[in-house]
C-alpha cells in the first residue's frame, strides 16, 4: 500500500503532544481501506506502549444510532483504552488533557474471563463480565473542528479521550441492560435521557460484536480489562470547569469534574512579550 501509515500516525501522536489538531486525513486516504485506518490506529498504541502506557481494555465508538447520525456512519468502531487514560471520579481532569472535549454516558463492562471471538455468543459473553459499572467517557478529536469521518475517527483510536469509572458494581445478571434508564447531567442541568437499547439493541450485542470484530486479528480481551460499549445518547462538549453527572437506573451514579481554565499571567494580560 503506498499510503503512508507511519506518517498518519506520527501526525496524530503529534497533535497528543502539542494539543495542535490536524487535517482530516480522509481526502489522503481516499480509497485505502478501513483496515489501514486500523493500522494507524495500532501503530500509536505500540508507540504508546513502548512509552510504557499500559492497554487496559477497550471501547466501541458509534455504536448507537444517535452517535452513528453526528458521525454519519452507519457501522461501530473500536479502540483502546490505556491505563494514562482513566481518570478517579471526583478528581478534577487538569486543563488542557484534551483539545476539543465532549462526554457520553455509558456503562463499563469490567471482564473476569478473557474473551476471544469469532464465535462469541451472548451466553459467552455475560459468563466473561464479572460486573458492570456506570462509566463516563470523555471523547475527543485529534482533527480540526470534529471533521471526521469513518476513516478519520477509527485512526484517531475511535475518538477516544478519557474514562471515568463509578464505584458502585453490579453483577449483569442483576440489571436489565436493554431497559435501564440514564439521566445526564452537565452542571446540574438535565441534558440528555437515553436507554440500555440505544447500545445496538443492547450494550451486551457491542460486547459480543466487539470480541467478533478483534478476534480475526489476534487480540483476545483480557480479563481485568474494561470494555465501553457505547453512548446511550448523543455527545456534549465539555468546558474548563465543567461537572457532569450521569444516572443510570439500578447502576447509581458517576461524576466527572474538569479541572478549571488556568489563569493567563500577568505578563501575558499587561501584552509583555
Amino acid at each position: 500500500m503506498s499510503h503512508d501509515i507511519q506518517g498518519a500516525a506520527d501526525r496524530l501522536l503529534e497533535a497528543y503532544r502539542t494539543g495542535q489538531p490536524i487535517d482530516p486525513l480522509t481526502p489522503e486516504f481516499a480509497d485505502a481501506p478501513l483496515e489501514a485506518a486500523y493500522r494507524i490506529q495500532q501503530a500509536q498504541v505500540d508507540a504508546w506502549v513502548a512509552g510504557g502506557d499500559v492497554v487496559r481494555g477497550h471501547k466501541v465508538g458509534l455504536s448507537s444510532k444517535a452517535m452513528q447520525r453526528m458521525a454519519g456512519v452507519n457501522q461501530p468502531d473500536f479502540g483502546h483504552l490505556t491505563q494514562s487514560m482513566f481518570h478517579l471520579e471526583h478528581a478534577p481532569i487538569p486543563h488542557g488533557t484534551y483539545i476539543q472535549p465532549r462526554v457520553e454516558p455509558e456503562i463499563a463492562f469490567v471482564l473476569g474471563k478473557p474473551l476471544e471471538g469469532p464465535g462469541v455468543t451472548v451466553a459467552d459473553a455475560v459468563r466473561a463480565v464479572d460486573f458492570v459499572l456506570p462509566a463516563l467517557e470523555i471523547i475527543d478529536s485529534r482533527v480540526k473542528d470534529w471533521k471526521i469521518g469513518i476513516f478519520d475517527t477509527i485512526s484517531d483510536n475511535a475518538s477516544s479521550g478519557g474514562v471515568v469509572l463509578g464505584s458502585h458494581p453490579v453483577g449483569v445478571t442483576d440489571v436489565d441492560l436493554r431497559m435501564f434508564g440514564c439521566n445526564l447531567h452537565i452542571n446540574g442541568e438535565l441534558v440528555a435521557t437515553g436507554a440500555g437499547g440505544a447500545v445496538l439493541g443492547s450494550p451486551i450485542n457491542s460486547l459480543v460484536w466487539l470480541a467478533n470484530t478483534i478476534g480475526p486479528l489476534g487480540v483476545r480481551l483480557e480479563a481485568g480489562h474494561v470494555v465501553l460499549p457505547g453512548s446511550f445518547t448523543k455527545a456534549f462538549p465539555l468546558a474548563p470547569g465543567d461537572s457532569v453527572a450521569s444516572t443510570l437506573g439500578g447502576l447509581g451514579s458517576v461524576t466527572a469534574v474538569m479541572g478549571a481554565a488556568e489563569p493567563e499571567s500577568d505578563a501575558a494580560e499587561e501584552g509583555t512579550p
